[in-house]
C-alpha cells in the first residue's frame, strides 16, 4: 500500500509518500508545494491542486490521507486553510484516490504513541521509523506523519470491521 500524506496550507502544502512493504514502512519521497503570496488566492489554490496532481502522477499512490483542521487563530485563517484542504482533497478525488482524514491528535498518537507529543518528538520518530538521513522540512514532515498514521490506522480499521471504517471518508465511488 502506497499512501500520499498531505499537510494542507494556503502558503505551503506538505506532501509525503510512504509505502508499506510487508511489516516495513518505506519512505518514497516528501516535499512541499509553495504558493506565491503575490498571486490571488484562487491562483494559489490552483497551484496546490496542480502540484498535487503532479505528485500523484509521479508516485501513483493507492490512497491519500489529509490532516484535518482542529483550530485556527482567526476565522479568516480557518477559511483559507479549509479552502486549501478542499483543493488537496479534490486533487486526490480527481485522481480516483480514496481520502481519509485525521486530526493532529490522531496523527501524533499513531506516530509517537502520545497524542500530546511535541512536533520535534514526531519528527525524530519519523526519522527513525522511515530511516531518513535527516529530519524533513516541517510541512513535509507533518505530511509524512499523516501517511504513517493512515497506514497504521488502516490495518486497525480492517481488523475492526465495517462499524469503524465508516469514520474513514472514501471517495472512490464519488459521482458528480
Amino acid at each position: 500500500m502506497r499512501v500520499l500524506g498531505i499537510d494542507p496550507g494556503s502558503r505551503i502544502t506538505g506532501y509525503g509518500i510512504v509505502e508499506k512493504v510487508g511489516n516495513r514502512l518505506v519512505h518514497i519521497d516528501n516535499g512541499a508545494i509553495f504558493t506565491d503570496t503575490a498571486v490571488d488566492f484562487p491562483g494559489r489554490l490552483k497551484r496546490i491542486f496542480d502540484g498535487l496532481l503532479e505528485v500523484i502522477a509521479r508516485y501513483r499512490p493507492d490512497q491519500a490521507a489529509v490532516e484535518n483542521i482542529f483550530f485556527a487563530t482567526n476565522p479568516q485563517s480557518a477559511l483559507k486553510l479549509g479552502q486549501a484542504r478542499g483543493a488537496a482533497i479534490v486533487a486526490a478525488v480527481h485522481c480516483g484516490l480514496p481520502v481519509s482524514e485525521y486530526t493532529a491528535l490522531q496523527v501524533k498518537q499513531a506516530v509517537v504513541g502520545q497524542g500530546r507529543a511535541e512536533k520535534e518528538q514526531v519528527q525524530k520518530m519519523l526519522k527513525a521509523l522511515l530511516g531518513l538521513p535527516e529530519i524533513a522540512q516541517a510541512d513535509a514532515s507533518d505530511a509524512l506523519a499523516v501517511a504513517v498514521c493512515h497506514i497504521n490506522s488502516h490495518k486497525l480499521i480492517q481488523q475492526a470491521g465495517p462499524a469503524v471504517s465508516k469514520r474513514q471518508t472514501s471517495w472512490r465511488n464519488y459521482k458528480p
